[in-house]
């Protein structure tokens, strides 16, 4: 049988708690959901390259792993257009370069991450559509200081399909802060990137623990198509294969 991800990671204690607490049990997905899309742009993708044949150019860019996400994540916006399901995207921006926490932290000019900078935006073959809602964001979490939380109220969402990046950073901060204010939510596990490999592992093994319900791409791709989240729940992500390392 094919391992999770994470596996590797833990120990016999570690397993025996995972067990012996429960955790990771599905919640199962709800009936009107919507597509989530963290931080698409090419300041967190990168270039199609090997990560470190990129770095120079942008410095917090995943490279071709966020690259590998584009085919699957554009399936996802397909399939949620075509079933009439919003499809949201968030943006970090800034307006302030004091306010860049994250490059502050890693002692980088914040100036790529200032509105209007190109590195700002959404990756071309992920561009938004008509009708797509944009979020901009400063921090982290999607719906601090946003109006997130309206946009959903406003179309009676109830779940959160979630891709996008990074696995460690934004998405499970957006997961977190979604499960926190009720949203079921679902993470497609090859459409999140991250770029350290144990980054993007622990953080999986964090949600499927206990905040989301993980999912393949295909298995995203039918339940945005049909919304029936009963179904989803008994069968998507539920198999070590759903969520396995390639």
């Amino acid at each position: 049988m094919t391992p999770f991800v994470w596996e590797a990671f833990l120990g016999d204690t570690d397993r025996e708690v995972i067990r012996r607490g429960g955790y990771g049990q599905r919640r199962g997905l709800g009936q009107r959901p919507a597509l989530l899309l963290i931080d698409c742009q090419y300041n967190y993708f990168g270039l199609d390259k090997p990560i470190l044949e990129q770095l120079d150019e942008y410095p917090a860019g995943v490279g071709e792993g966020a690259w590998k996400t584009v085919d699957p994540i554009a399936g996802l916006t397909e399939a949620a257009r075509g079933a009439g399901r919003p499809v949201i995207y968030t943006r970090q921006i800034q307006s302030d370069p004091e306010h860049d926490h994250f490059a502050a932290k890693a002692g980088r000019d914040p100036a790529s991450g200032l509105a209007g900078s190109p590195g700002t935006r959404i990756v071309e073959p992920l561009s938004p559509q008509p009708g797509d809602i944009i979020i901009d964001k400063t921090t982290t979490s999607p719906f601090f200081g946003t109006p997130l939380i309206a946009h959903l109220i406003r179309l009676r969402v109830d779940t959160l399909v979630i891709a996008g990046g990074s696995t460690s950073g934004c998405v499970r901060s957006a997961t977190l802060a979604a499960a926190g204010r009720q949203f079921r939510v679902g993470v497609v596990t090859d459409c999140v990137f991250d770029r350290i490999r144990l980054s993007h592992c622990t953080a999986l093994l964090d949600m499927w623990m206990k905040f989301a319900d993980l999912l393949t791409a295909k298995e995203a791709r039918e339940y945005l198509v049909s919304g029936r989240g009963a179904s989803c729940g008994e069968g998507a992500g539920s198999s070590r294969e759903s969520i396995a390392s390639d």
